[in-house]
Formats: C-alpha cells, sequence, structure tokens
C-alpha cells in the first residue's frame, strides 16, 4: 500500500549502489569549497559554508573504507543529512529518488552481504540493482568517536585579551609595514582597521581625484579606495601585480582604503628606535610632509618611513569625500566598539588553505630568515633556532607541524612570532595575506570534531568570496593550542638547554 512505502535517496561510492531514507537527507548540493582542517581523520575532507552553516564534510569513501580514485568532479555530490548537527557526505554521483515499501526492505540478511568497511542497517532491490543502507552514525562513530555526533555543547568564542605584554611593551609600538614604489613605509597597527585584497574590479567615480582609483563594497556600505602611490608623490603602477593590498583607516573621521603594493611585515618598534622627521625633510612641500618619523630597524640598516594619516590628505579632499552620501562610512567611534567585542586577525596560507591568530597573541611577522641554526634531538616540526634581536627562539614549520607536504619553493614565506602562555616561537608559514576585524559573536563555533582539532580550533569566520555562489572559511587558531601537551613538554626542556648553553 501507498502508505506503507518509503522514500530513498540512491547514490554511487565507487561500482557499489547505496541508499538513504529521503527523510534523514535535508539538501543535494554540488561539492562545495572547504576548508581543510589539520591532524583530521582522513575521511574528513574538510569544512564547507551551507548557507551561513559550517558543516564538516565527510568523505564517504573513506567512511566505507574504499580508496580515495579520480573521479568526475562534475558529478560529484554531497548529501546534506538532517539533524541536530548537520554533516555533509561527499559521494560519487546521485542516482535517484525511488520509493519502497517497508516489506522490500531486508534487515536480517545484511550481515551476510556486508564487505569489508561496511556497516548495514537494510538493503533493497531497485531498477539500479542492490541498493544497500548503510548505518552512517554507527560509520560516523567508528571514524570520529563521539565527536559528530549531536547534543554537544559549543563553548562560546574567546576573545583573547592578552597580548604580547613585558616589561618594554610599554616602550614599544607595533607596526604594519608595506611598500610603496619599492619602498617600506609603516603605520601603527592600532590605527589600521583591515588590511584586505585589492578587488579585481571597483567602481570608478567619474570627474574625481586622480589620487581616487574608486570604490569597493565594504561593510555593507562604499569604501572610497585612494593610491598611496599618488598620495606620497610617486607615479601610478604601470600594471598590478596581484599583490596589492588595502589599508582600511579612518582618516579625518572618514573610513578610507589605502593601496600599497604589497604588505610586508608586523614587527615591534623600540620607542628609542624611532626618530622624528629630520627637520630638512618636514620643512618640504612633497610626499616627505606625509611621513611622521623614521624607524631605524636590523640596527640601523632599515630605514622605515612612519606615515603620518592626518597629513596624507588635502582638507578639501577629505571635505569632498565626507560630503558623498553613502559614498563613505564614518569610522565608528571608540564607544562603538566598546559595546560589542571585536576580534582582530592575522590571515596566513600554507597550501590552499587559510588560518587566522588573534592578532593579540601575534608578536611580529617577518621574512624568514636566511640562517636557522639546526639542534639534534628535537622533535621533526622544529626547524631550529634563531637569535632575533638577543632573544633565541624556536622556529616551527607549520607545514611540519600539520602533516603537509614541504613547500615547494619561491618568495613569500613568512616567520609570525606567536607567543602563547608560556612559550615563544616562530611559526614559518606560506605567505601571510591579511589583517581582519571580525565581531567575536559572527566567529562560527567548529563542529566538534577529533580531540586535538578540536582544541586547536576556536572558532570558523566565514567570508564572502569573488566566486559567486562560494565563501572563504578562515580557521581560527588557538594560539595556547598550536603545540600538543607532549611538544610543549619538548620545547620546555628545549628552552632549559637554551639557558644553560647561554650561561655557560
Amino acid at each position: 500500500m501507498l502508505q506503507d512505502a518509503q522514500r530513498f535517496l540512491t547514490f554511487r561510492v565507487g561500482m557499489r549502489l547505496y541508499a538513504l531514507p529521503a527523510n534523514e537527507v535535508s539538501a543535494v548540493i554540488r561539492m562545495p569549497a572547504v576548508a581543510r582542517v589539520p591532524h583530521s581523520p582522513n575521511s574528513l575532507l574538510g569544512l564547507a559554508n551551507l548557507r551561513g552553516t559550517v558543516v564538516p564534510l565527510v568523505s564517504t569513501r573513506a567512511l566505507l573504507g574504499q580508496p580515495q580514485t579520480a573521479c568526475d568532479s562534475a558529478a560529484l555530490r554531497a548529501i546534506v543529512l538532517d539533524g541536530a548537527l548537520p554533516i555533509a557526505l561527499a559521494v560519487d554521483a546521485v542516482d535517484a529518488l525511488v520509493s519502497v515499501t517497508a516489506g522490500d526492505v531486508e534487515q536480517w540478511q545484511t550481515a551476510l552481504t556486508e564487505e569489508p568497511g561496511e556497516r548495514l542497517r537494510g538493503a533493497f532491490k531497485s531498477p539500479a540493482g542492490m541498493a544497500k543502507i548503510p548505518d552512517i552514525q554507527a560509520l560516523l562513530g567508528a571514524a570520529f568517536g563521539q565527536q559528530l555526533r549531536p547534543g554537544r555543547t559549543h563553548h562560546p568564542i574567546r576573545v583573547p585579551d592578552r597580548i604580547a605584554v613585558t616589561e618594554t611593551a610599554t616602550a614599544q609600538q607595533r607596526l604594519v609595514t608595506f611598500d610603496v614604489a619599492a619602498q617600506e613605509y609603516a603605520l601603527p597597527l592600532e590605527d589600521v582597521c583591515e588590511i584586505v585584497t585589492l578587488p579585481d574590479a571597483m567602481t570608478v567615480t567619474p570627474h574625481a581625484e586622480a589620487v581616487l582609483l574608486g570604490v569597493m563594497s565594504y561593510r555593507n556600505s562604499l569604501l572610497p579606495i585612494l593610491s598611496l602611490r599618488l598620495l606620497l608623490g610617486f607615479g601610478d603602477a604601470e600594471t598590478m601585480t596581484g599583490a596589492e593590498k588595502v589599508i582600511v583607516m579612518p582618516v579625518g573621521g572618514v573610513l578610507v582604503g589605502l593601496v600599497a603594493d604589497k604588505m610586508r611585515a608586523i614587527l615591534h618598534a623600540d620607542a628609542a628606535q624611532i626618530d622624528p622627521t629630520p627637520t630638512m625633510l618636514a620643512a618640504r612641500t612633497g610626499g616627505e610632509t606625509r611621513i611622521r618619523a623614521i624607524f631605524r630597524g636590523d640596527g640601523g640598516r632599515r630605514l622605515i618611513s612612519v606615515l603620518a594619516p592626518e597629513q596624507l590628505f588635502r582638507e578639501d579632499v577629505m571635505q569632498r569625500l565626507g560630503d558623498r552620501s553613502g559614498f563613505a562610512q564614518q569610522a565608528p567611534a571608540a564607544e562603538d566598539h566598546a559595546d560589542r567585542e571585536t576580534l582582530q586577525v592575522l590571515v596566513f596560507r600554507l597550501a590552499d588553505d587559510e588560518f587566522g591568530l588573534p592578532i593579540g597573541a601575534v608578536d611580529e611577522v617577518a621574512r624568514v630568515p636566511d640562517t636557522i641554526t639546526r639542534v639534534p634531538r628535537t622533535p621533526k616540526f622544529l626547524e631550529g633556532i634563531i637569535n632575533l634581536r638577543g632573544e633565541v627562539l624556536p622556529v616551527v614549520d607549520q607545514r611540519k607541524r600539520f602533516d603537509m607536504p614541504t613547500f615547494p619553493g619561491g618568495d613569500g614565506q613568512r616567520l609570525i612570532v606567536v607567543r602563547s602562555e608560556r612559550h615563544r616561537a616562530g611559526l614559518i608559514v606560506d605567505s601571510v595575506s591579511e589583517v581582519l576585524r571580525a565581531r567575536a559573536d559572527a566567529v562560527v563555533p567548529p563542529p566538534d570534531l577529533s580531540p586535538e582539532t578540536t582544541r586547536l580550533i576556536s572558532g570558523v569566520i566565514t567570508l564572502p568570496s569573488p566566486n559567486l555562489g562560494s565563501s572563504r572559511l578562515i580557521l581560527l587558531l588557538d594560539p595556547d593550542e598550536l603545540l600538543t601537551r607532549t611538544e610543549r613538554g619538548l620545547l620546555d626542556a628545549f628552552g632549559g638547554r637554551i639557558t644553560t648553553k647561554a650561561t655557560e
């Protein structure tokens, strides 16, 4: 009878045909972009954004013990399971939606038809052949333990209030440095809201100042984009390289985006190494008047001009920007930030994956030193040690730490100096791309994964992507959990060895 019929969604994994009850399926979608999770089980392909919800994407092949093989990407689909904790299953192809009477679903002999890796709760004959009904919850339990099962409580995202605070912190200023016309400039990091990638397309404003490159969409408003090259008296770049960054900051009470050729570093500047602009330069009327101070880095071998944002624009230009209703948004007042916690995040890349660290845990960002001293009998992830302005610092290769392939070579690798509760270390990453600001309550808790990844990832930031219909997922790492307990113990012992040698 019709009321005894049950509907099933049939799908293929390799040469086998499987089925799931239709009432357990929320949606069938094309394979989404994923953010891969370090130290995750082999069956977890990564995290995906599904209409604003971050869901784990699980390989059904791996769950069923089948080898991963190259498949027709156009046929690949993800089946989103309905439930308290949504999960997406990657399958080779979706077949059909079929109706089956209850009496045709065989259960008592399914154990006889199970192949290695399978756990079944039934089977039935379909027009395409025998369809097996896998016990997904049992398979997930075997692969992930209890981590992917519903009913667990998410803890709120913690906004780290600690920064790299030392006795000399009050005498230091953090600067973000960038290139303009092959010269290095800096701005105080505290004055910068975000650093984002220059979009491929902007809206050009007719009859505007030459320095105004156009406007871009920014947080539900429009942001004027201005050329630092022209503001500083250099000619416009002949071509774009793709490395350009937009520095978002308030100037004269209005948020603007300043285009730099590329981002360089984040560093601590000792007040004793910051000198006022020489009188001869300050008296000139050219681009030098935009320079507030000179930072003498690397013992004076690296001179960085610190810009004065309030001197970048003529008053009449700022007046016109502010007068264009809806064109530029007013910079938020300090009391607005007090009402809602915000998190500033440094974004870095490892291969095709993006990760974030709270900026409060980042001491500085620099190029990877040419010489790293290897230390015998240390963990494989420990690349060696460097002398950073008189301090011996352990260096961790983050690709090795996350069991990723070796960096293929080329320019761009950066050293992120991170301070946790007990350790200070340099992390080698492929590149540093952006500094983003997000409301703490907008950071999505990650799905419960394996115990190590649950500790390591404190949240997921979802951003719109230039590719229509996709999103960027940035995994927010907890600085205190970048090393396991064993590895932290090794670094404790390692630090003791360094101290002992240094005092001998």
